[in-house]
């Protein structure tokens, strides 16, 4: 069997090494139009910012490697530029010396990944791109002459991550993007927190905005602005790469990608296509998705081997889990969120909580902002998102688990996670969301969301300290402490009363003491500081 592999790096390479070890006498070629056929593209920011120092660190294998340890058939800046399925051949263009030769296959691996979003405005041309190795080595020139300012365009993951890097080099970095929020895969609340501390950090964050034209020097913005830009570097996102596809007559989905099975198979049987060129399936609808992500690349390889060695497989639907670093914070997401949940009208309900990333008594202890979202019909877990210094990364994977198996909201209160208390608390921050859940459900505890709170109707009452009222409070909140509440209680008017504390756990206390007391009250889901942090987020 021989088996043609068009494109390396995450999803190709991972097929072409995992069919090798499935079938030794497999004849398996890939076709690399790049320099470069396996490289770490998640790393070429931190190469930039000088984190990784190495260029070679970045480089995983050589076509050298590969036809070492594997006898893989591995041909750098070779293009394919056509399928011909009929014959089951693919035309090939080197592109060093210029000659076109065919290949033929029995199997066909498509992996030609995505290409970056270039706007057509004036100037664009002077812009770079980061997708690969070349892309870095372009822009680690341009760095190397009289570079002082730089202008991202942008706020995504990888955007977000350019910004702190160039940042670190001494960069003057503006951050400029669209949205009214960076990294749109959250919630603007939880969004703020990452904005703030890229503006702690030096770097000028201008959101609600958009390039008009990049002339020599600068970026100049819609509104007539000028930014000072020595360096611009675009991360407006991505396309899948479909041409070959589309002119080989292979169906593509709804979303502009590759139309593939569950076993990553095109419309052509002999045909199969993995990475960000192949549509998902998403986990909540089942619908097509586009999912640019190294992991899922990754899987997707290794399943599409399986199947050409005739293994049963299938691949599971995407929730989208990702995450990064911005500076000292680090923010991730997996599922759905609030946004995405409210304009699909899919019922969902929202927990926000604030706990220690591990037992407050030890050392170091700080904050995470941790948001969970889920059906109030069936308690299934919809989405999360947290923002913190630290802990992040394993309670969204926690919960990216659980939504993989299937688990409940309230099926969180039970895990058994690990706990000592440079790690975590007794109560871990995914079992307390666990716990909430459960009061939201059985009717223990009710709440109001910080978008709710203008307009609602009741009697704002804050039971935090007097100080902590003096420092910061929403306004026209009545301040009764809550150690005092139950003996002040007849001092609050008639009528419904919602109650906030800090992050929301003194407010849950309020609300059950005043419930006892036969009153109706809600309380103020993650308290004073998601409704600040929501609020910095509807100014910005």
């Amino acid at each position: 069997m021989k088996v043609i592999v068009i494109g390396g790096v995450a999803g190709g390479m991972s097929a072409a090494t995992r069919l090798r070890r499935l079938d030794e006498r497999a004849e398996i070629v890939v076709l690399e139009r790049g320099a470069h056929v396996s490289y770490a593209n998640c790393g070429l920011p931190y190469y930039l910012g000088g984190t990784i120092e190495e260029r070679d660190a970045l480089l995983l294998q050589t076509p050298e490697s590969l036809a070492a340890r594997f006898r893989i058939d591995v041909r750098v800046r070779n293009e394919v530029v056509r399928i011909d399925r009929a014959s089951r051949t693919v035309e090939v263009r080197d592109l060093t010396t210029g000659r076109t030769y065919e290949e033929s296959y029995d199997r066909l691996v498509l992996s030609p990944g995505a290409r970056p979003f270039v706007p057509d405005v004036p100037g664009i041309e002077r812009a770079h791109t980061l997708r690969d190795v070349s892309d870095a080595d372009r822009i680690a020139e341009a760095l190397a002459g009289d570079v002082r300012s730089a202008v991202v365009i942008g706020g995504g993951f990888i955007g977000v991550e350019a910004a702190e890097n160039l940042r670190e080099r001494g960069l003057d970095v503006t951050l400029v993007e669209l949205a009214d929020q960076v990294l749109t895969p959250l919630d603007p609340e939880m969004a703020a927190p990452v904005a703030d501390r890229l503006r702690t950090h030096g770097v000028r964050v201008e959101l609600g905005a958009q390039a008009a034209k990049v002339p020599a020097g600068s970026v100049e913005l819609t509104d007539g602005r000028s930014l000072p830009a020595d360096l611009v570097l675009l991360s407006i996102g991505v396309r899948p790469e479909t041409s070959l596809a589309r002119d080989a007559g292979l169906d593509l989905g709804p979303r502009g990608g590759i139309a593939v099975d569950e076993t990553q198979r095109t419309s052509d049987p002999d045909i199969y296509a993995v990475g960000d060129a192949a549509e998902k399936r998403d986990a909540l609808t089942g619908e097509s998705v586009l999912v640019p992500l190294a992991n899922l690349a990754n899987r997707h390889g290794r399943l599409v081997a399986d199947a050409i060695a005739g293994r049963e497989v299938r691949a599971r639907a995407a929730t989208s889990t990702a995450v990064v670093q911005v500076f000292d914070l680090t923010a991730a997401a997996t599922g759905w969120n609030e946004k995405r949940l409210r304009a699909a009208g899919h019922p969902y309900q929202a927990i926000h909580l604030h706990p220690g990333s591990h037992a407050g008594y030890y050392p170091g202890a700080s904050l995470i902002a941790l948001k969970v979202l889920f059906d109030p019909r069936d308690q299934r877990i919809l989405g999360a998102q947290a923002v913190g210094d630290d802990g992040v990364d394993k309670r969204i994977d926690v919960i990216a688990t659980a939504m993989a198996g299937g688990l409940t909201v309230c099926d969180l209160a039970d895990l058994e996670l690990a706990y000592a208390p440079p790690y975590g608390s007794a109560k871990d921050p995914v079992n307390m969301a666990g716990f909430i859940a459960e009061n939201l459900t059985n009717g223990t505890a009710r709440t109001v969301q910080w978008h709710e709170l203008d307009g609602a109707e009741g009697t704002l009452v804050d039971v935090r300290s007097p100080a902590e009222h003096a420092a910061d409070a929403i306004p026209g909140a009545v301040n009764i402490p809550l150690d005092e509440l139950r003996d002040r209680a007849a001092e609050l008017p008639e009528g419904k009363l919602i109650v906030h504390c800090q992050v929301g756990l003194r407010g849950h206390n309020a609300q059950r003491l005043l419930t006892g007391l036969g009153r109706e009250a809600v309380n103020l889901d993650g308290g004073y500081a998601t409704w600040a942090a929501g609020r910095s987020a509807t100014a910005a």
